[in-house]
């Protein structure tokens, strides 16, 4: 495309065109055609209204719909011809309209300017990325729901600064993460619904004098309604930044359950196995078979990080209303969007596939003296003796035990008699790992029934 074609695009303020250097940093189309579905959709929805409003004819606007039909079907196709000289997706479709339709394509424009055309292209892109999240995370909570019911009764450890703690089950670990990724989906539905204003409008800033209807145009495009002023409309990119302020808390999510997956799946954890689709093997060492997916995964949240603190910087120093600064706000969210929903849907895989070797987890959560807690809480319930001297107690008996190299269990009652008189055999009944998990019933406890609760009542929220 030439300078003279650009120049006929700025109008006549400008005699020469942009020389190389200014046209490389100025043009868009490298990465806003991702737009051009939304920018279509748009553009259609306008023509209607300026033909319903009377400021076009209907011959025209239909012209318009018909020409953009065309239009989307090229790019669709990949046919369309993109042009750097153009700028941006907006110029290009606009251009391209001229070519089909001829002169109605120049009214298109009307009451409206490139900043709510952009503002309105960008949020319906990234309102249609919040529904492809949600749809991301409901996979992936349904698919922990199964591996929570399936093991609601497997013991497992427990750990507090990865060290042994206390023994849980299986189920109750998995629906630890129902509940991070259930607040994910908390903050994508409210800040669909935060975000579901229409800029377009606006038009550069003020708004403008002709007699558009914007609630039309707001209802076509499935806004809940107009965005209120127009100075905010055209500069507000608080959509796009809730967007990456929501997908860097669930990217962080992902990356903790895929470090305990890296974890879980050593030689030395062996609590996991992962399937083969999810994994891969080495080069030189044919015994390895490596949680490369999950590993991946863990590293993504730097992009997505990265991509919200970018944004963030653009957006803090710039005045009202539009700086073509904010030209520098979609590349970022595009890639944390593909890096984001390719994280989701290879967790989901690897939930699903991942078979947790029970066996492995039992011995793992009757060791490490882990029962140690559910002694010291006997001691309290049935000797009647305060928490801070149970504890106490406890630790010496831990301590007996750790000597001899054997667990509380192993100790004998004449072992335990010897660091406290008042002991007697019933303390054995609360020492296995299966007795502890059992007794866990407070709400939100890891007890089997607890679990098959929680288990109960995400199934009802998500139907």
């Amino acid at each position: 495309m030439t300078d003279k074609t650009s120049n006929q695009m700025w109008g006549g303020r400008f005699a020469a065109g942009p020389d190389a250097i200014m046209e490389a940093i100025n043009a868009s189309i490298g990465f806003d055609k991702r737009l051009a579905a939304q920018d279509i959709a748009g553009s259609r929805a306008h023509a209607a209204m300026l033909a319903a409003t009377g400021i076009i004819s209907d011959k025209d606007a239909e012209a318009m719909r018909e020409g953009l039909l065309t239009v989307l079907s090229e790019i669709e196709g990949g046919t369309f011809e993109f042009s750097i000289a153009l700028e941006d997706i907006h110029m290009n479709v606009e251009a391209r309209l001229k070519d089909i339709i001829g002169e109605p394509a120049g009214r298109l424009h009307t009451g409206r300017s490139r900043n709510d055309q952009v503002a309105t292209d960008f949020k319906l892109w990234v309102r249609d990325q919040l529904d492809s999240f949600e749809a991301g995370l409901l996979a992936l909570i349904r698919a922990l729901l199964d591996q929570a019911e399936a093991g609601a009764d497997w013991v497992m450890p427990g750990f507090t600064h990865l060290q042994t703690a206390q023994p849980v089950t299986w189920g109750h670990h998995m629906m630890a993460y129902v509940e991070m990724f259930g607040r994910d989906l908390g903050r994508v539905r409210d800040a669909r619904a935060r975000m579901n204003e229409c800029p377009l409008g606006a038009a550069a800033l003020a708004g403008t004098s002709f007699p558009i209807d914007r609630e039309m145009t707001a209802k076509a495009l499935g806004f809940d309604r107009p965005a209120a002023n127009s100075l905010d409309a055209v500069s507000d990119r608080d959509f796009a930044l809730e967007f990456l302020s929501s997908a860097s808390i669930c990217a962080m999510h992902l990356s903790r359950f895929a470090e305990e997956l890296v974890i879980w799946s050593s030689a030395q954890f062996r609590f996991v196995t992962l399937s083969d689709r999810f994994s891969t093997g080495s080069s030189i060492m044919p015994q390895k078979k490596n949680p490369d997916a999950a590993e991946l995964i863990r590293a993504k949240i730097g992009r997505i990080f990265g991509a919200n603190v970018a944004l963030m910087t653009v957006m803090k120093g710039l005045p009202l209303a539009y700086s073509k600064d904010m030209q520098e706000d979609k590349e970022q969210v595009f890639d944390a969007s593909d890096n984001l929903m390719l994280a989701l849907a290879a967790m989901e895989g690897m939930v699903r596939d991942m078979q947790a070797n029970c066996p492995s987890l039992e011995t793992a959560a009757a060791s490490g003296f882990s029962t140690a807690t559910d002694l010291a809480d006997w001691l309290v319930r049935v000797l009647n003796m305060p928490f801070r001297e149970a504890h106490h107690v406890t630790g010496s008996l831990v301590a007996v035990a750790e000597a001899r190299g054997s667990d509380l269990p192993e100790l004998s009652l004449e072992d335990m008699r010897q660091v406290h008189s008042g002991i007697t055999s019933d303390i054995f009944e609360v020492l296995g790992v299966h007795n502890s998990v059992a007794s866990r019933t407070s709400y939100g406890g890891t007890a089997p029934v607890q679990v098959r609760a929680q288990i109960a009542r995400w199934k009802e929220r998500l139907s």
